[in-house]
Order: structure tokens, then sequence, then C-alpha cells
């Protein structure tokens, strides 16, 4: 039998998490309700950090002025077309850029490889007192890994 990880799967050029579209994510219409989108894709995000050995909550520490946050600055989504209850969704996350004080991600929602969001996610790299801070060369370095060439 093979494994099968919760946390999705690293790829060439990033992440891959596969998620179900269950009941309490739709809306009165059946269709995935929008904001659930973002819940998609911070769990993509989430799993894209600990499969590269990233620790969230060791890298927080409050109060610390070096202690280490990632928290969304800007996000910009186009919605192509809608999921519905029972969809096998796949949220693909790549890296644009990692480095200075933020990280830009790619990520896409597609059915049976049909694309349904695009999203352009900046990360902001902060502090534990919420000031920028540069991301450490060890974690670019992880991103950049798994960057997203040009075509």
């Amino acid at each position: 039998m093979p494994v099968i990880s919760l946390a999705g799967e690293l790829t060439e050029n990033g992440h891959r998490l596969v998620q179900r579209v269950y009941y309490e994510d739709t809306d009165f219409s059946g269709v995935v309700y929008h904001a659930r989108y973002l819940h998609f894709m911070e769990r993509a995000r989430t799993d894209y950090l600990r499969l590269l050995g990233v620790e969230q909550a060791s890298l927080a520490i409050e109060g610390d002025t070096e202690g280490l946050m990632f928290v969304v600055h800007r996000m910009e989504i186009d919605f192509k077309s809608p999921a519905r209850m029972d969809d096998i969704l796949t949220i693909e996350t790549t890296t644009e850029k990692a480095g200075g004080a933020k990280m830009v991600l790619q990520q896409e929602i597609r059915r049976a490889g049909t694309l349904l969001i695009a999203a352009k996610v900046i990360i902001a790299v902060i502090n534990g007192q919420g000031r920028p801070r540069r991301l450490p060369e060890a974690l670019a370095t992880k991103f950049l890994a798994r960057q997203k060439l040009p075509a």
C-alpha cells in the first residue's frame, strides 16, 4: 500500500496538495464559497513549509526580536471557474521569489487539470515584534530550490 502524506508532496517546482470539497465548503448554491479557497491555499502553504522542514511554531518566539513569522501582506486572486461539493482539488504552490523580507508564491487550484483559481501571494517576513526582518539565507535556499523556472 503506498504511503500517503496528509501534507501533500514536494514537487520539482514546489508543492502539491490534494483536497476534497466538503458540504461545509459550499454555499447555498452548491459551489465553493469564495473565502474557502483561502483556506485551501493556506493549508497548502503551511504544508509546503512543513515538508521543507520549517516548523513555524519553533520560528516564532513571542516577544523575541529575532523570532521569525510569515504573514500574508498581499494577495491577488483570479476566480476562473467554481468548484463543487465532492470535487477533488489540487492546490499547487510555487516559489517566485524568496529573499530580503518577503517571499512571493504562486498558487493554483485545479480540478482534473482545469484551472479554477490563480493567486499571487506576497508573504512578509517579520520578527517577534512585528517588524520586517530578512529571511535567513538557509530558508531562502530551501524555497528557491523549488522555484518555478520561466517557460
